[in-house]
């Protein structure tokens, strides 16, 4: 460890011109926040620490699951089961020595939002859940931090940097310029799908925008939205105006809960044990519902109704049935049985915890 230099780890990045020793000292210097350890998150940070970057922090709430392995690739079968944050943590102390690396296994939410961003000079959102995106959005207007934003949703992918100041002082455009409202019937990854291709596209596309804003060299993506579709090889800019003024979102932040159940926030009542299930199967009074197509599952469901296009009354409801709803890691099935007992609170209906993962 002791004998590696930077000039020698550095050396093909130093050589360009417009970064140099000082762009590099910059990088050293910089102290980055990224919020989520998968898809997008997993390579961003590895390439962030692998450019130089002095101080990085990552949060995940999850672990790693099997079914992430495709597009997660800088994890191994060997992780499955394990933190996301402290597994990417140490896969990067091994290779980028010039990194301070922390991690953080808690879920980002409202309470803890502030204190989590307030030490670092830019946030990067690597999440796939979009009540985190406008939280993280929101508390960067607030506290007027940078925010490298990027999604994905199937073939399609997104990248801009919000909320970055400008020459004059005032702030580049934030994600509720592109998207005023939080549409909660988009897909996530994990009910849509994705290729692993789109996934490394995008993150990169983020990396380059940290590097940009950090050294000054190049234009970052402020006041546009880059969209790009894998399947054509296409993409367009979005053209932003900074509309939504911070006092606006103030209030929204004041007055919205960001609740997002994949977060780990779930009713235990509401709740079965994969020990418990698998004593009840083969009871003639449970009830199996898939709310994903295509699951590996140990045992026959009575009937697969993905969440996305969840609807109860395509429910044949037996009031003296119980119900079991499953999917991959038990946060869509969730959704699945909060609706259920919405339209049916007398009905039995209990989420399998950790979903077919834990099972």
């Amino acid at each position: 460890m002791s004998s590696i230099r930077p000039s020698d780890l550095f050396k093909r990045q130093v050589t360009l011109s417009e970064i140099g020793e000082a762009g590099q000292q910059k990088l050293q210097e910089a102290k980055i926040l990224v919020v989520g350890c998968g898809g997008l998150g997993s390579p961003i940070a590895v390439y962030l620490a692998s450019s130089g970057i002095g101080k990085l922090h990552l949060i995940d709430f999850d672990q790693v699951d099997l079914t992430n392995l495709h597009r997660q690739v800088f994890y191994s079968l060997q992780d499955v089961g394990f933190s996301k944050s402290e597994r990417l943590a140490n896969f990067i102390t091994q290779r980028a020595p010039f990194t301070e690396v922390s991690f953080s296994n808690e879920a980002i939410t409202k309470e803890n939002v502030i204190e989590l961003i307030s030490e670092y000079d830019i946030i990067v959102d690597g999440t796939d859940s979009l009540p985190t995106k406008y939280l993280l959005n929101d508390a960067c207007v607030i506290h007027e931090k940078p925010l490298v934003y990027g999604s994905l949703y199937k073939f399609d992918g997104y990248v801009s940097t919000f909320n970055l100041r400008q020459k004059n002082g005032s702030f580049s455009a934030n994600l509720r310029d592109a998207f005023p409202d939080m549409n909660t019937d988009v897909a996530n990854c994990e009910e849509a799908g994705t290729l692993n291709a789109i996934v490394s596209m995008i993150a990169s596309a983020q990396v380059n925008e940290v590097l940009k804003i950090i050294t000054g060299v190049g234009k970052p993506l402020t006041n546009e939205l880059l969209v790009y579709n894998v399947l054509q090889n296409t993409q367009l800019k979005m053209k932003l105006s900074p509309s939504i003024l911070k006092a606006e979102i103030a209030k929204v932040f004041n007055s919205q809960n960001y609740f997002d159940a994949s977060c780990g926030a779930q009713n235990p009542d509401w709740q079965i044990s994969p020990k418990e299930l698998k004593h009840k199967i083969g009871d003639s009074t449970l009830k199996l519902i898939a709310v994903l197509p295509n699951l590996q599952l140990p045992f026959k469901v009575h009937q697969t109704l993905p969440i996305q296009e969840f609807d109860v009354t395509r429910l044949n409801i037996d009031e003296e049935k119980t119900y079991v709803m499953v999917c991959q890691k038990g946060f869509n099935s969730y959704k699945a049985t909060k609706l259920l007992r919405e339209k049916y609170p007398s009905l039995q209906v209990f989420n399998l915890t950790g979903g077919i993962s834990n099972y």
